[in-house]
């Protein structure tokens, strides 16, 4: 939304002097060239889809006599286990901060 506002004020031709003093503006404008943590976390959930996926191919490979070596298979199954709990932590740290911001008193 903040690159839909300073895309329509750069194209008006209106200088920003609220963000030359006013810090805070400024600050706005510097992240919002960063990726939001929404995406992030659909980004790390995305790349744990695909190493159970890969998990389950060589799994599959292995069974099925197609070539893939056993070693293989578990490194693969290794990395999707790791993966899955990593995300499992950062979503259990997530939850958890947000029940300590919500039992705040103001």
């Amino acid at each position: 939304m903040l690159t839909a506002i300073n895309s329509v004020t750069a194209a008006s031709g209106v200088n920003s002097v609220a963000s030359a003093t006013n810090p805070v503006s400024a600050g706005a404008k510097q992240s919002s060239s960063q990726t939001p943590f929404a995406d992030l976390v659909t980004d790390a959930i995305g790349q744990v889809n695909q190493l159970e996926d890969q998990a389950k191919a060589t799994v599959g490979g292995l069974m099925t006599g197609t070539g893939v070596d056993v070693h293989q298979a578990m490194i693969a199954t290794e990395k999707a286990s790791m993966a899955f709990e990593l995300a499992l932590s950062v979503r259990n740290k997530a939850v958890q901060s947000y029940q300590s911001i919500m039992s705040m008193q103001f």
